[in-house]
């Protein structure tokens, strides 16, 4: 067994060892206390966090929508302008080919008429020719 003097001091040092470790479990208990104070406040983080995270990311889904209608509004009525322009085109173009063809209806036509009057021209000549050796032999 333990002698008294013996026994004090071990008492006395196992109420130092209370004493310290109350100490640490008060300390211990503060800094869980604080720990469950900060988790809280990061959860709350966390949680505004993905809300922001969730309202950019319905504005970005949001925008590039409106942005792919634009596109593709844009699209539609460039097509439509370009349809518009070229549908001009090709009129004036038929217009133009049916005006040149007239013109060269018209051109050949005066190109024949001017070849028969030719003709006709070159025929009187040669009955005159015809007619002037005709008499020069009865001559």
């Amino acid at each position: 067994m333990a002698e008294p003097g013996d026994l004090e001091a071990r008492v006395s040092a196992l109420e130092s060892q209370v004493r310290e470790l109350t100490v640490e479990v008060r300390q211990s208990k503060q800094d869980a206390a604080a720990a469950r104070v900060l988790a809280g406040g990061a959860d709350r983080d966390v949680a505004e966090i993905r809300t922001e995270i969730r309202d950019f990311r319905q504005a970005t889904t949001a925008s590039f929508n409106a942005m792919r209608e634009d596109i593709t509004d844009l699209r539609r009525e460039f097509r439509q302008e370009m349809d518009d322009r070229f549908t001009g085109i090709r009129r004036e173009m038929d217009d133009r080919f049916t005006g040149l063809r007239q013109e060269m209806h018209d051109g050949f036509a005066e190109m024949r008429g001017k070849f028969d009057a030719t003709a006709a021209g070159m025929e009187q000549i040669v009955r005159l020719l015809n007619t002037m050796r005709t008499n020069e032999g009865d001559g």
